[in-house]
């Protein structure tokens, strides 16, 4: 017995996905996609040196000093997150052969590397102060 020939769908029809799944749509800003850990980053990159700004110009008491360690915390741990994102993209970026963009990633996450540590230092030096 031969099997009977399979029927295909013409080429004009698309064909539904599973009812289980829906399509997802990526939010966008110009060519930035919009994701969870950059909103995260844009976050501390703009409430940290408000804060700090804050802190300095407004508060003055004794709570002024924990205030700016703690921003400068925050900064801190933002510029190491950008500093770890852009090597893991610049890796990705390496592979794809683009080479100009390998290099401005590397630049960026050195920099921010170098901002990261300042930040850090900055805290220790303040906590250091508050303390002694």
């Amino acid at each position: 017995m031969s099997t009977p020939p399979r029927r295909t769908a013409p080429s004009h029809v698309s064909p539904r996905p599973s009812p289980g799944t829906r399509a997802r749509t990526r939010r966008q800003i110009g060519p930035f996609a919009v994701t969870p850990f950059r909103l995260l980053l844009a976050l501390a990159f703009v409430s940290g040196p408000a804060y700090i700004g804050w802190a300095i110009l407004r508060v003055r008491d004794s709570s002024q000093i924990p205030m700016v360690t703690t921003g400068f915390a925050v900064l801190g741990l933002a510029f190491a997150a950008l500093s770890v994102g852009s090597a893991i993209r610049m890796w990705q970026v390496w592979q794809e052969g683009r080479q100009g963009q390998t290099l401005l990633l590397a630049a960026v996450g050195g920099i921010s590397g170098m901002l990261a540590l300042g930040s850090f230092a900055g805290t220790l030096v303040l906590s250091l102060v508050w303390g002694g």
